[in-house]
């Protein structure tokens, strides 16, 4: 029985035939292109922002008990 049903569906998608493609934009070369393009302008925005935590040392957070939510992390140090 499914083994009549496979060959009913593979047959019924053999007889369609062949379908027209959807019409592109641009050459596909030149789709790919501009991807690429694209993605390197973001990959060199993203490389811009890598300096950022060099420009300075890491100053030590102080603990203010007047902090509305304060960090637990200093462990009491602060009081």
């Amino acid at each position: 029985m499914l083994s009549q049903q496979i060959a009913t569906i593979i047959a019924a998608a053999g007889e369609t035939g062949h379908e027209e493609l959807a019409p592109l934009i641009a050459p596909p070369f030149v789709i790919g292109a501009s991807m690429f393009a694209v993605l390197m302008v973001l990959l060199f925005i993203t490389l811009s922002y890598s300096n950022l935590g060099k420009r300075h040392e890491a100053v030590e957070e102080h603990a203010d008990p007047h902090r509305q939510h304060p960090n637990k992390h200093d462990h009491s140090q602060g009081h």
